[in-house]
């Protein structure tokens, strides 16, 4: 029954929930202050500046090199799956995103003619990706987080 103890003592698991965490955290701040409005759904939502996928892996990989060392097969898988979500969350999802947000003006537009039977809970939703700066903002709170995290 020591596995919840193990879970919480790995420094790599923590690293990333922390930097998760924190990047969840801006972004409901950075939101509140441009937008000036509160969106809880920014606490758990995709998309957005920065990005917590970036902060997560970037956080996972640099701790395992830190662990581990870096010329650890951990570390490489780690690195290699960063680099590869990193380019996915500023590629495919930046792209599905504004998509979604083309669709559902159309959408609008059916529904200004009377022709839509979609229930506003079929919107698509529009925050998935990032752009190639919200990528190196959760990158780079990856890393801070993760050497203070270390350090201590």
């Amino acid at each position: 029954m020591d596995y919840i103890s193990q879970f919480f003592s790995n420094k790599i698991i923590v690293a990333g929930i922390v930097s998760w965490t924190a990047a969840q955290c801006l972004k409901l701040l950075l939101y509140w202050i441009v937008n000036k409005k509160l969106n809880f759904e920014r606490l758990f939502g995709d998309g957005g500046m920065p990005s917590s996928h970036s902060a997560t892996v970037t956080a996972v990989a640099l701790m395992s090199g830190l662990v581990a060392g870096f010329d650890s097969p951990i570390f490489g898988i780690a690195f290699i799956l960063a680099v590869v979500v990193m380019h996915d969350a500023s590629g495919v999802r930046l792209e599905t995103g504004k998509q979604a947000k083309v669709i559902n003006e159309l959408l609008k537009i059916f529904e200004d003619l009377g022709k839509n039977n979609l229930s506003t809970e079929d919107k698509l939703k529009e925050f998935v990706g990032h752009t190639h700066i919200q990528v190196f903002a959760g990158f780079s709170l990856g890393i801070i987080v993760t050497i203070i995290f270390f350090c201590l």
